[in-house]
C-alpha cells in the first residue's frame, strides 16, 4: 500500500514563499510520476506541475514561471517550491503518484495567501 504525506503548508503573505513536500511509503515501482494538484474554495481540482522518475516536467501554464518540481527518488519525495505568492494560490495542495497504472493521493496540505 502507498501512502503519501504532504507537509509545508501555512499561511504566508503575498509575494511570499513556501515550500511543500510530499513523502512516499510502501511498495513504490521506480517508473512513476509524481505531482501536484491544488484545489481552491469553490474551484475544480487542478494540475499544478508534474515530474517523472526521470526529472521530465510538466506545469501548469500559469504557475510554471514562479514555481518549481523536484524529486528526490533515494527519498521518495516530491517537491514544489512555490515563489511570488499570490492570493489565487490558496488552496488545499494534493499530492499524487502513478504507477503500475495505479494513482495514489495524499490527504492535502492547505495554503493560504493573505496579508
Amino acid at each position: 500500500q502507498v501512502q503519501l504525506m504532504e507537509s509545508g503548508g501555512g499561511l504566508v503573505q503575498p509575494g511570499g514563499s513556501l515550500r511543500l513536500s510530499c513523502a512516499a511509503s510502501g511498495i513504490i515501482f521506480s517508473f512513476n510520476r509524481m505531482g501536484w494538484y491544488r484545489q481552491g474554495p469553490g474551484k475544480e481540482r487542478e494540475l499544478v506541475a508534474v515530474i517523472t522518475y526521470g526529472g521530465s516536467t510538466i506545469y501548469a501554464d500559469s504557475m510554471k514561471e514562479r514555481f518549481t518540481i523536484s524529486r528526490d527518488n533515494a527519498q521518495k519525495t516530491v517537491y514544489l517550491q512555490m515563489n511570488s505568492l499570490k492570493p489565487e494560490d490558496t488552496a488545499v495542495y494534493y499530492c499524487t503518484l502513478v504507477a503500475a497504472g495505479s494513482s495514489y493521493w495524499g490527504q492535502g496540505t492547505q495554503v493560504t495567501v493573505s496579508s
